[in-house]
């Protein structure tokens, strides 16, 4: 038996799982990762953490199914995106820890550059908002922060990876720096139009081309594991940002189809085909992906708190013990609870982009318990959806469904009030691990042992779907004093 290796490494664990070339899950191993909260807003986490967790998942998972007999005949690669690692290309250390997605240190830098009248030409480039969530920006700040990094980086002595480019250099002992147009495309460095490192972005954020990685499609040939990491040479053939893997593992291959993922983040992503649909709404322009003879742009929202807001009311508030409280804690609270919360722990992400922003309850009284708090902190996420939705919307986009995936779509009743509030109808897959699945159809793409898109398409099927329940009146009076709450909040810290 034949099959493919997934490496899912993501903000909060890495996971390794095994898939059948028809999509079925064989074994999966998992590896938990610390978050590191230096200052408030900033996000850094442990290269080297990373690394050791994805060879412990890998090599777990690899010994599991060569013990049954089974062959890996490829391994493919998705990860968090913009996440940002600089290090030094003969030693292989970081020079300094990596700047998660969610940082906002770079604000600062941000609002400089929209002051210089360069977000028009940033967003005409590369589709994204001129915002400290992207690669470029973090790059910079470790140029300018690290002492000698800039010399160093003139002396051709160090490179750049987003986390895929940080994990095929290692896997290849050094062998192959590279990435793929979908994380590319998340640095704000790379020309949607061109397809290529922008030499006036490169020059706007002050990096040397010399540390970049080559670009390629995902579905190439990134180099092979060195025969020592597990006992022989696999081929690396897939790779992808995290939210474009998971639209292929939810079967949007088709213009118009989209999908949402609910993890640390949510990130609703919608295939345009092959228009570059430019948003006029706020909302990211993107490379969905790029298979040998097709490339597909994708329209996205990106929202920085939705099973993030769950683990602070876990952590940090202590008011659930678990996260399996939390659907049976909504269910019976009153729908007229009054209470809104918006979750701008980081700032707000699309389409409002305001990274100063920070969070805020309203409508407390006397009565307010724990649960109002809890059911407001999970209606935040489909209100923040909403939001991407009416967006997108207004951008032409013409959408009835919805197909969702991560941590928080086990709460079916999450997904009924998505599916009141969003007006759409909520498809929840088979196969829920879809990032990992679709990297790894990918790889079989990549390497031939996955025929076509159709094959992929085939075996995708819905195990929960939800349809619309909520009065049209009752949906629009609460998304009105969640927007009240959000631009209450945006005025606050404006202030």
């Amino acid at each position: 038996m034949e099959a493919i290796l997934s490496i899912d490494q993501g903000t909060t664990s890495t996971r390794a799982i095994v898939f059948t070339q028809e999509g079925q899950i064989i074994t999966t191993s998992r590896a938990p990762l610390h978050q590191i909260y230096p200052e408030n807003g900033w996000v850094e986490q442990n290269p080297t953490e990373i690394l050791e967790s994805v060879l412990s998942v890998m090599k777990e998972a690899y010994q599991y199914v060569t013990d049954k007999g089974i062959r890996i005949t490829s391994l493919g690669i998705t990860n968090q995106r913009e996440t940002t690692v600089i290090w030094d290309k003969t030693t292989g250390s970081p020079i300094y820890n990596a700047i998660v997605w969610q940082d906002r240190r770079t604000a600062e830098l941000i609002q400089s550059l929209k002051q210089d009248n360069l977000e028009e030409t940033i967003k005409s480039k590369t589709g994204l908002m001129l915002d400290p969530y992207f690669s470029a920006s973090k790059i910079s700040w470790i140029l300018d922060n690290v002492p000698n990094a800039r010399n160093l980086a003139k002396q051709n002595k160090l490179i750049f990876g987003t986390i895929d480019t940080y994990l095929i250099w290692h896997l290849t002992g050094g062998s192959v720096h590279a990435t793929d147009v979908t994380n590319a495309s998340r640095t704000s460095l790379f020309n949607l139009h061109t397809l290529m490192w922008d030499q006036d972005l490169l020059e706007i954020y002050n990096i040397p081309q010399n540390i970049l990685p080559v670009v390629q499609k995902c579905t190439d040939h990134f180099g092979d594991i060195t025969t020592p990491l597990l006992g022989e040479s696999i081929p690396i053939y897939g790779v992808a940002g995290d939210q474009q893997a998971a639209l292929v593992g939810q079967s949007c291959f088709q213009e118009g189809q989209m999908k949402s993922t609910f993890g640390t983040g949510c990130f609703a992503l919608v295939n345009t085909g092959d228009k570059i649909l430019r948003s006029e709404n706020n909302l990211i322009t993107t490379i969905g992906y790029q298979l040998k003879d097709t490339i597909a742009y994708g329209l996205e929202g990106s929202i920085f708190m939705a099973g993030a807001t769950s683990d602070w009311l876990l952590d940090n508030l202590g008011v659930i013990k678990t996260h399996s409280e939390i659907e049976t804690i909504c269910a019976v609270t009153p729908n007229d609870h009054g209470v809104y919360m918006v979750p701008a722990f980081t700032g707000l992400g699309a389409p409002w982009w305001q990274p100063n922003a920070r969070a805020a309850i309203y409508g407390l009284t006397r009565q307010t318990t724990k649960n109002e708090i809890v059911r407001a902190a999970i209606e935040s996420v489909a209100y923040q959806t909403n939001d991407l939705i009416t967006a997108m919307e207004k951008d032409g986009v013409d959408l009835t469904v919805m197909r969702v995936d991560g941590g928080m779509v086990g709460n079916h009743w999450f997904l009924q009030f998505l599916a009141d509030i969003t007006r759409l109808q909520i498809q929840q897959p088979s196969i829920m691990d879809c990032t990992a699945l679709g990297v790894a159809m990918l790889s079989g793409l990549g390497h031939d042992t996955i025929s076509s898109v159709d094959a992929i398409s085939g075996n995708w099927s819905s195990s929960f779907d939800t349809d619309i329940k909520m009065h049209i009146n009752d949906r629009d009076r609460l998304t009105h004093k969640w927007t009240q709450g959000v631009k209450a909040t945006i005025a606050y810290h404006s202030a």
